[in-house]
């Protein structure tokens, strides 16, 4: 009886070795839409670019990183989704979708910051390696390199560069500095139809009720001479100036902490929603602060016995809390556009806003009883980007109707991605796992 067990034990084990082994054991697991996000993070940061060219930049990763994907996927046969910039036409039917992310990704970002191609170049033979150099993968890499240098291609001359700068201005209600990047407001969109639906009615007028009720908020909100460490923190919390991920950079961060168990199919297509969405809605933004060109509220509150308003008072020493009055146009605020974008659309992925997620951000100041970056914790997408809003109201460097205005302005621009764009090309279509 001894032996025969061990007949069969040994039996059992020669037919587990000659097993079919699935594309999964072949190659340890990787993580390309952290990774390769991560790294577009982080080149942000050392180029020390603007929210806007941030954006672009990743919408531009995850487009590609999505495309390649989606075009193994296509030729695969049977249900697939559109595609965003890249046909699936010429994918190979049988590459490997982890070895075209990392490779798509790896292109885009070489030529967006040539400065980090050396440490571009170690990752993408880090990944390969832990791929192997077999067929598939070989055929998954050629492809998304074809991916990535596509969509580059497909936006060099989408209206980002040459930098343009609108002049500085003056008079009552203007803002009255040169803001260079008034080019975004002409770029030219990833996924919606007129970015122009968006850019909202413009600020109230300087003579009305609701002027002198915004003025009189964060007049005592957001005073520098009025010590409230909880204002400041969240406003230091959000701040992410130059040298960050910027605020749309945020939002990445949040998508990939809240997405960590989703498929590679799954993931891609959310960061990519995500990414252009927060594109588009830059384009919004800048619009609505070339049109408006509406001056930063110490200005306004430094200078309120030249708008006209009976129930404005002037206080000329009066200083934001943020300890700058702010470098761009005041209508609409940026943070709260970009906010609303992103929370929309992690919302209607996951049919559910209610998600609730602990985050640091990369501005986050340091919490005194732990020596490290604050944390805040939120029940909710929405709640998050009304925090990150509000964040420039007490900081004094935005009115509340721009705060308002912008959340509402990327809460509707996502609406129409999630609605337009990567669905299902044959039967139900749905986006995220929400019936349309």
């Amino acid at each position: 009886m001894k032996r025969l067990v061990m007949l069969l034990v040994a039996l059992m084990m020669v037919a587990g070795a000659v097993r079919p082994v699935s594309a999964a054991q072949r190659a340890p697991a990787l993580d390309p839409v952290a990774t390769w996000n991560g790294l577009a993070l982080d080149a942000v940061r050392v180029a020390r670019a603007s929210d806007s060219d941030a954006a672009r930049s990743y919408a531009m990763v995850n487009a590609a990183i999505y495309d390649a994907v989606n075009g193994i996927a296509a030729r695969h046969g049977g249900r697939h989704r559109a595609y965003l910039l890249k046909s699936p036409e010429g994918a190979p039917p049988q590459g490997d979708e982890q070895a075209a992310a990392v490779s798509a990704a790896h292109a885009v970002l070489s030529l967006l910051y040539p400065d980090g191609a050396a440490r571009f170049d170690q990752q993408l033979a880090a990944d390969l390696a832990k791929l192997g150099n077999g067929p598939r993968v070989t055929a998954g890499r050629a492809w998304g390199r074809t991916v990535g240098d596509d969509v580059f291609d497909a936006r060099a001359a989408d209206g980002s560069r040459p930098v343009e700068t609108q002049p500085a201005g003056s008079g009552p209600g203007v803002f009255p500095l040169a803001w260079p990047g008034a080019q975004y407001r002409n770029m030219t969109p990833f996924a919606v139809a007129d970015t122009g639906r968006y850019v909202g009615s413009g600020p109230p007028a300087l003579t009305s009720l609701d002027y002198a009720g915004a003025v009189a908020e964060i007049k005592l909100v957001g005073d520098a001479r009025i010590d409230d460490p909880a204002k400041l923190a969240q406003f230091q919390y959000w701040s992410l100036a130059a040298g960050t991920d910027q605020p749309p950079g945020e939002w990445v961060k949040i998508a990939l902490e809240v997405s960590a168990r989703r498929s590679l199919p799954d993931r891609s297509r959310l960061l990519a929603l995500l990414g252009v969405a927060l594109s588009d809605v830059s384009i919004s933004t800048a619009r609505a602060k070339f049109v408006y060109r509406h001056w930063r509220p110490e200005t306004a509150i430094q200078q309120a016995d030249t708008d006209g308003n009976p129930y404005t008072d002037k206080d000329a020493g009066w200083k934001a809390r943020a300890g700058s009055p702010g470098g761009t146009p005041e209508y609409v605020s940026g943070h709260s556009s970009f906010s609303g974008a992103g929370s929309a659309v992690l919302a209607g992925f996951f049919c559910a806003d209610r998600v609730a997620f602990t985050h640091v951000t990369d501005s986050a100041p340091i919490d005194p009883a732990t020596g490290l970056p604050m944390r805040r914790s939120y029940s909710s997408f929405s709640q998050a980007a009304a925090d990150a809003g509000r964040s420039r109201v007490v900081g004094g460097v935005h009115f509340e109707f721009s705060n308002q205005a912008g959340l509402t302005m990327g809460r509707d621009l996502a609406a129409e991605v999630l609605a337009k764009k990567l669905l299902y090309m044959t039967g139900p279509t749905h986006h995220g796992e929400c019936p349309l």
